[in-house]
């Protein structure tokens, strides 16, 4: 059954719009990523516009990640505290991030853009995740499941002031560290259309020391308030929201993401950071190869909005 996409200005199955929905809150419950980095390039594929995919993917985000935080906190693994500081740099960092689109989508370079962040974000917290994740795998089979050290290594960032306490993960650091990556996030969620959970969960893991049970709630908290920023700034600055893609993805978005929590919850720290390792790697190379390949049409046309 075809259903017209008004922004999106093309007609796209609703059974596989659904589907699509449903694996994406799959992974958010799963890895604690708001699915971003994977729906993107599969709108991309089936023939929906990049600037309107970034945008209405953002507003997918919030759904699913709302879903998969009640489930989250249901289990205690919710540090609102470190969620609330990290909202504070991401409801900056999206807002300045929106802006640079909007100077993109002018430029008529926001599709390249688009691409190349995908493959050089994604290919590098790809690979490090999935060589970590196998290095830690590997150890835990040497040492019968002996507790490891720390995750993280205390660098100059450490050493910061206006240090907290955050007793939910059991840390004392700098406000500014969690201040600083959340903004950082919040710019690649509004350029990508993504939760930035694949950059977020892996910072919380080894720059704060978060445990990886926690750290997935945590992330999908501050995803939430910041996805929900870009779409509305999205959609007053730039138009390319689709209401209908939206709620369509929404469907099937809230009821993966109950499923993929209730597996994520039975499954080790170490296979879930080397699963998401190998799952990112894969889009990666998916978008590096489409990069290469030789388009078919060398010139289009497209209605400036």
């Amino acid at each position: 059954m075809q259903i017209y996409l008004p922004i999106a200005e093309i007609s796209v199955d609703i059974i596989l719009l659904l589907a699509m929905g449903g694996g994406v809150g799959f992974l958010s419950g799963l890895f604690g990523v708001g699915g971003g980095f994977l729906m993107t390039p599969i709108l991309i594929l089936v023939g929906v516009p990049p600037a309107v995919a970034v945008a209405t993917q953002a507003n997918n985000v919030i759904a699913s990640s709302v879903s998969g935080v009640f489930a989250h906190w249901k289990r205690g693994n919710v540090d609102f505290l470190m969620g609330w500081i990290l909202l504070a740099g991401g409801f900056i960092g999206s807002t300045v991030g929106v802006g640079i689109f909007t100077l993109l989508k002018n430029l008529g370079q926001i599709d390249l853009v688009i691409n190349l962040c995908y493959v050089i974000f994604l290919g590098t917290i790809g690979l490090l995740m999935m060589l970590e994740g196998i290095k830690a795998v590997s150890h835990r089979r040497k040492t019968g499941g002996a507790r490891r050290g720390k995750l993280h290594e205390h660098n100059w960032f450490h050493g910061l002031p206006l240090k907290m306490r955050f007793r939910k993960s059991r840390l004392y650091i700098s406000a500014l560290l969690p201040l600083g990556i959340g903004f950082f996030v919040g710019i690649l969620s509004a350029i990508m259309g993504v939760g930035g959970g694949f950059i977020l969960v892996p910072a919380m893991i080894y720059m704060l020391g978060m445990p990886t049970a926690m750290v997935i709630g945590t992330s999908l908290f501050q995803i939430i308030f910041v996805a929900a920023n870009v779409t509305f700034l999205q959609a007053m600055q730039n138009q390319t929201v689709d209401i209908v893609l939206a709620l369509l993805l929404l469907v099937g978005s809230v009821l993966g993401a109950q499923f993929g929590t209730r597996i994520g919850a039975k499954m080790q720290g170490d296979w879930l950071r080397l699963l998401l390792g190998v799952l990112v790697v894969m889009v990666c190379g998916k978008l590096f190869l489409d990069l290469l390949v030789t388009p078919a049409d060398f010139y289009s046309l497209e209605m400036v909005r």
